[in-house]
């Protein structure tokens, strides 16, 4: 008997025809990968189970949870069923936890309403050590903000499986994770299925990350099912056309044009940067944490440099000092031969020449704001500002470049796809031509589709525009396409640097071959596309 049971479900807001028929099954200990583009209906499919849908929503069809029609449900019945029957876990742990409350206190309250014979605090030290959370080393009363990306993730699976659950929902659980938490996260949500005969139901856009741990695979496409089937069937042999296109953008490559490389653009000479640390005596000197140490690199005219290493390792504060933002204790950035730092001040005349693309352009956009005025801010930064025919000139070159119309200034962003405010925000990053880009991030929130069309982009920009860039990513498969040499940071400093085909093909460091074999892959396809 199946778990979970949806047959012929159609959903409709307002006049908007969201899901189509859409029909599919879990067992218990069974795990399902729902997966395809934002907007194919997968966080709606998941809503509509946890009957959680905006209002103005109208369903037709059956689903059935622990031989329950849920459609037939009240919503006091609904209360009592999740957290304790069906339990989710949600995209971005830092949004789906409370900031003021503890996180002993939020995975208590999930047992005491629901398990009220328990002991919730108890309970809540049980599952988060369950979850690798033991309270000897992460006490019950740390607030969400002092724990890593990873550690939020497993406090928001504690409370999620907290009651013991027949049914999980992980709605993009490992998204903006490195990849060595991203493995730790599949491994944790594979044993619960194992261990408790929990029916999960993963979404992902990235095939990847579920190839081996999904038993089945489910294919949406613009509110449909397009294709299910055995994940190794369906990942060797996959039949419907778009099936095939999400696994050729999960393994798309670029090609990078030739370029010289031999003058140093960006030199960066036995950096330290330390942070102090709270006082513990009275009058005791404080500590301080080596954030960075004695890291030295060179990015040459024309080079595409990767930086990769888990959440906390220094790359954004690394960034930060490259782009003139923070001090540094001791050492020298240099761009151009140029300090960034002059006098223990940044330099400005350094800073006009160098700009970051940030991981989510629409965080760093102000959405009262037209594109032709976002893309335009750079321009406080140069001394002569340009005329008002420069400036439009300027704009329209930078659009078009990014594959937009110069029609687009005049718009939104809210009108826009997230990988079209991508574009938007690389246009932001060319339109002052600056010596050096800093890639922060910038495709790891995006389908696997899109991601490919703005790797393309950054390969196509090469070409215009011969960039030089730093890219910093958190995906090694991205990282190995995208640039000629890769820089591997543990702890602060730089383990490994080299050709970045030669250090994926043979890392010399333990570290590198850890974050390598913890990196998610597709198997071999028996048809090519």
């Amino acid at each position: 008997m199946n778990l979970l049971s949806i047959q012929n479900l159609s959903l409709r807001i307002n006049d908007t025809l969201i899901l189509h028929d859409v029909s599919l099954d879990i067992a218990p200990g069974e795990v399902v990968a729902i997966t395809g583009e934002s907007g194919s209906g997968k966080s709606m499919t998941a809503l509509a189970v946890m009957q959680l849908l905006p209002e103005g929503s109208d369903t037709t069809g059956q689903i059935t949870l622990d031989g329950q029609d849920i459609n037939n449900l009240t919503e006091a019945q609904m209360c009592a069923l999740r957290g304790d029957t069906v339990g989710m876990v949600f995209q971005e742990p830092m949004t789906a936890l409370n900031p003021v409350q503890t996180i002993g206190a939020q995975v208590a309250e999930t047992v005491r309403l629901h398990r009220p014979d328990l002991d919730p605090m108890g309970r809540a030290a049980e599952v988060l050590t369950r979850v690798g959370l033991p309270p000897d080393q992460v006490p019950l009363t740390r607030y969400p903000h002092a724990l890593s990306g990873g550690q939020r993730q497993r406090v928001v699976i504690a409370i999620a499986i907290a009651c013991g659950p027949k049914l999980l929902i992980a709605d993009e659980p490992t998204t903006a994770l490195d990849v060595t938490t991203q493995a730790q996260i599949l491994d944790l949500l594979r044993q619960l299925a194992a261990e408790d005969g929990m029916g999960l139901m993963m979404i992902t856009h990235d095939l990847a990350v579920v190839a081996e741990m999904a038993h089945r695979i489910v294919v949406m496409q613009h509110g449909a099912v397009v294709e299910t089937g055995d994940t190794a069937t369906l990942l060797a042999n996959p039949q419907h056309p778009y099936s095939k296109a999400l696994l050729a953008a999960s393994t798309h490559h670029v090609t990078l044009p030739d370029t010289d490389t031999s003058a140093p653009l960006l030199r960066v000479e036995n950096v330290i940067r330390d942070y102090p640390l709270p006082r513990t005596k009275l009058f005791q000197s404080p500590g301080h944490m080596r954030a960075v140490n004695d890291v030295s690199f060179d990015i040459p005219r024309g080079g595409r440099i990767g930086l990769v290493g888990e959440s906390g390792c220094g790359k954004s504060t690394l960034t930060r000092a490259i782009l003139g933002l923070e001090p540094v204790q001791s050492g020298r950035i240099t761009l151009g031969g140029d300090p960034v730092f002059s006098a223990g001040k940044p330099n400005l005349a350094v800073r006009r020449r160098m700009q970051v693309v940030f991981q989510d352009p629409y965080g760093s956009f102000n959405p009262r704001h037209k594109v032709a005025r976002l893309i335009t801010e750079p321009f406080h930064l140069l001394e002569t500002q340009p005329t008002a025919t420069e400036r439009k000139m300027r704009i329209t070159e930078a659009l078009t470049a990014v594959g937009l119309s110069p029609e687009d200034a005049e718009k939104y962003p809210h009108q826009f796809s997230g990988g079209q405010r991508q574009r938007i925000a690389i246009a932001r990053a060319l339109i002052i031509r600056p010596d050096l880009i800093v890639f922060d991030e910038a495709v790891s929130a995006l389908d696997v589709s899109v991601r490919a069309q703005i790797l393309d982009l950054i390969a196509d920009l090469c070409t215009q525009y011969d960039l030089t860039y730093l890219f910093i990513s958190h995906d090694l498969s991205v990282v190995r396409t995208i640039t000629d040499r890769v820089l591997v940071m543990k702890a602060g400093q730089i383990v490994e640097q080299g050709d970045t085909e030669a250090v994926f093909t043979a890392p010399q460091h333990p570290y590198t071959r850890t974050l390598i074999d913890a990196a998610p892959t597709l198997p071999e396809r028996t048809e090519h596309v």
